[in-house]
């Protein structure tokens, strides 16, 4: 199992896969939002989305669980 942490504090902006879904290599999975930027969150491994941790408008912090890949 995989997981994609964020790597920076932000508000998560929008999530573009739903559980079920396959990602590749790359695959944008959210867009984070942190100082008026937005921080594209890619898949580093291909897989299939298990479970989404989060939710449009969540604050997240450095190292927090976003997404975990099966």
């Amino acid at each position: 199992m995989a997981q994609i942490r964020s790597e920076m504090p932000a508000t998560v902006w929008q999530i573009r896969v739903a559980v079920g879904d396959a990602v590749d290599v790359g695959h944008e999975v959210m867009v984070l939002e942190s100082m008026k930027m937005e921080i594209p969150v890619v898949a580093d491994v291909a897989g299939v989305v298990l479970v989404i941790h989060v939710g449009e408008s969540d604050t997240v912090q450095e190292g927090d669980l976003l997404v975990e890949l099966g």
